[in-house]
């Protein structure tokens, strides 16, 4: 099979929670350890630094392989998931994998993914740890895909463990309560392995506690030991507390010996996230005149920073192009819209994307008005169309809506 085929194969034939939601959440790690061991188990032949968390994760690991590479080291990274190309998920130094690299080890394992009934996700896990492992490098960013305890990537003991903070997402899954999903975070934490909490609330801060006690670890809070940061090319309000996350682990890595990184290593990795790894779709700015930012927040969290900032922009009106995915908590999220915007609904071309219609309906019901589109593309060309100036365009609301826009190119 060519490139193209095998990542075909590889969404259509195989569980993807990216495509298909619930059906794709496995209940343990024994597919995991099974294909672990069927590939020589190279998640012990490599170290790591694992992050989760409910949002800023992705910016986060960004931020970490971003510095350890100006500080020279040649530095894997595994994130999910990715909004043009498949990828866009394993990068060692910015640079993706290769498309032979790929069908290849899909080709090598094929029969023993379809006898194990291996989940996409799996698959791209063991992928990850293989590619890692042959090349050789020095250490590799992990992040979690969804939770953390039950997540395919936590069979690896890392040098550090990294929790970003806790909020209401994915309840099908992790619970509906914040205790609840701080106890799946928490589940990356290692026996004797430090981790790092970027943020806290007074119902997570014991369920870690607990967690690091049981496990005999240290436990490190960053907004409560990091009180300046520095600027970096990740525009976004919620990096605050991204980079004061990643300055406490660089400061626990030093402590380590293993590697070492220096203030102007930091300093300079922040400024060149984008430029070191190709991090997309976070506060991205496409346009000016109006201008055009799109961010991948899609909880209450999330989209709560991101609201706020746009308020502080200066601008005569405001446009928004918005998609969902169909478990979304929409009674959640869309009370934090602005009323007085005009909305473009869409829909993202995945499965699970929220009919266009429908989520124009539930907007209704918060007095947030607006015409449907069939696509995103459609959508953003509306608000263009619409658009003075003066005025600016926030498309966002998922993942997808992002991945469907021209990040590539200023529009």
């Amino acid at each position: 099979m060519n490139y193209q085929e095998t990542t075909n194969w590889m969404f259509n034939q195989l569980p993807m929670y990216q495509l298909q939601g619930a059906s794709a959440y496995k209940k343990d790690l024994t597919n995991v350890n099974l294909l672990a061991d069927h590939l020589d188990n190279p998640q012990q032949k490599i170290k790591c630094i694992h992050v989760a968390g409910t949002n800023g994760k992705g910016s986060t690991s960004h931020m970490l392989a971003s510095i350890l590479q100006e500080a020279g080291y040649r530095v894997g990274l595994y994130t999910s998931p990715h909004l043009k190309d498949f990828r866009e998920r394993i990068k060692i130094n910015g640079t993706e994998i290769s498309e032979a690299f790929v069908c290849e080890f899909i080709d090598q394992h094929k029969s023993f993914f379809e006898a194990n009934d291996m989940s996409f996700f799996e698959m791209s896990v063991g992928l990850a740890f293989d590619y890692f492992a042959k090349e050789k490098v020095d250490i590799a960013i992990i992040e979690v895909g969804l939770g953390g305890r039950l997540d395919a990537t936590n069979i690896i003991t890392p040098l550090i463990s990294v929790i970003t903070n806790i909020g209401i997402d994915h309840v099908q899954f992790l619970g509906n309560t914040l205790e609840s999903i701080a106890t799946e975070k928490a589940g990356i934490i290692k026996p004797g392995i430090p981790v790092v909490v970027g943020e806290y609330t007074p119902e997570t801060k014991p369920v870690f506690l607990a967690k690091a006690e049981a496990t005999k670890s240290k436990i490190y809070f960053a907004s409560d030991l990091i009180s300046e940061t520095y600027p970096s090319d990740l525009l976004g309000d919620y990096q605050t507390h991204n980079k004061k996350t990643v300055i406490q682990t660089f400061k626990i890595l030093n402590e380590q010996a293993t590697f070492r990184v220096s203030s102007e290593n930091i300093k300079s990795g922040l400024l060149h996230v984008v430029k070191n790894t190709g991090l997309l779709g976070r506060w991205q700015q496409l346009g000016e005149n109006p201008k055009v930012i799109c961010d991948t927040a899609h909880n209450k969290n999330g989209l709560e920073i991101v609201l706020n900032q746009i308020q502080k922009e200066t601008f005569n009106h405001l446009h928004i192009v918005l998609g969902v995915v169909n478990d979304k908590e929409l009674d959640e999220v869309l009370p934090l819209f602005p009323k007085d915007a005009t909305y473009y609904f869409c829909k993202p071309n995945i499965p699970r994307g929220l009919d266009a219609n429908q989520l124009r309906e539930k907007a209704f019901q918060f007095s947030l008005i607006g015409k449907t589109y069939n696509s995103v593309a459609d959508a953003f060309n509306e608000a263009q169309n619409n658009s003075t100036k003066d005025d600016f365009i926030y498309i966002g609301g998922s993942t997808f809506v992002v991945a469907e826009l021209p990040l590539n190119k200023e529009v």
